[in-house]
């Protein structure tokens, strides 16, 4: 009886039955959707060629609404890289809309100079686009078409978690090298500003917090009460004139 288990053959091994036609073709779709995966991750993680130009180029590429600046190159010929930013939040929009509202007030009662906002281009060592400047009534020769050939006497950055880094870091040192009399930062998140002057080539912290009065330099008789730009809604407008003496 075991002699006879032992030497049994072993049963013939039956052929590989064909998988239904559905399951073939989920699999199908699996394998082209995994393949479409990998090329928009392929796609994603190859470094975009940067765009370059000259200024001259990228000031006549750039339109009205084109928020971007033109970083020079080094070891290039008059050419730059164009590096383009973010749109602004609401806050910033408001917080923009009131400093330029009053400051415009201000040099039009007192024909100081002149206020621009974003986007309007500031040649220093690259092309900046900065929120807000004040070119002062005996500097106005600097002011060209679509473009601030030179220094603002002012310049306010209003800081966002995109422009942190600039606005803190590249644009800090080379205000100061091009010679930018005063520069104002206002982060409206952590509601605190902060206002430097230029003493030689360094900026120097002159005031800084969440409220307090500050008095500027190159703003004749213009002061500004920090809890003005933190409120929600903002001040109105002709309110805050008339408490500066520009209207009765």
């Amino acid at each position: 009886m075991s002699q006879n288990i032992l030497t049994q053959e072993a049963p013939p091994i039956p052929h590989q039955i064909p998988r239904p036609k559905e399951i073939l073709a989920l699999e199908a779709k699996r394998s082209a959707a995994r393949a479409t995966i990998l090329e928009q991750l392929s796609i994603l993680l190859t470094p975009t060629p940067s765009l370059q130009m000259t200024y001259k180029a990228f000031l006549d590429w750039a339109d009205e609404d084109t928020l971007a600046e033109w970083i020079a190159l080094p070891g290039t010929e008059n050419l730059g890289e164009v590096v383009m930013t973010s749109p602004a939040s609401d806050r910033h929009q408001d917080l923009t809309r009131f400093l330029v509202s009053v400051l415009s007030i201000y040099v039009e009662q007192t024909n100081s100079g002149i206020i621009r906002s974003a986007p309007f281009q500031m040649k220093l060592e690259h092309g900046r686009e900065p929120d807000l400047l004040f070119v002062a009534t005996e500097h106005l020769e600097r002011r060209k078409k679509t473009y601030l050939d030179g220094p603002a006497d002012l310049v306010i950055e209003i800081i966002s978690p995109e422009s942190i880094n600039r606005d803190r870091g590249e644009k800090f040192y080379e205000y100061a090298r091009g010679g930018i009399p005063e520069y104002w930062l206002i982060d409206c998140e952590m509601e605190w500003a902060e206002f430097y002057q230029l003493q030689g080539q360094r900026y120097h912290l002159v005031m800084e917090g969440h409220a307090g009065k500050y008095t500027s330099t190159m703003l004749p008789d213009f002061w500004l009460n920090i809890e003005w730009l933190w409120q929600d809604p903002l001040p109105p407008i002709l309110e805050i004139a008339r408490t500066l003496g520009l209207i009765e």
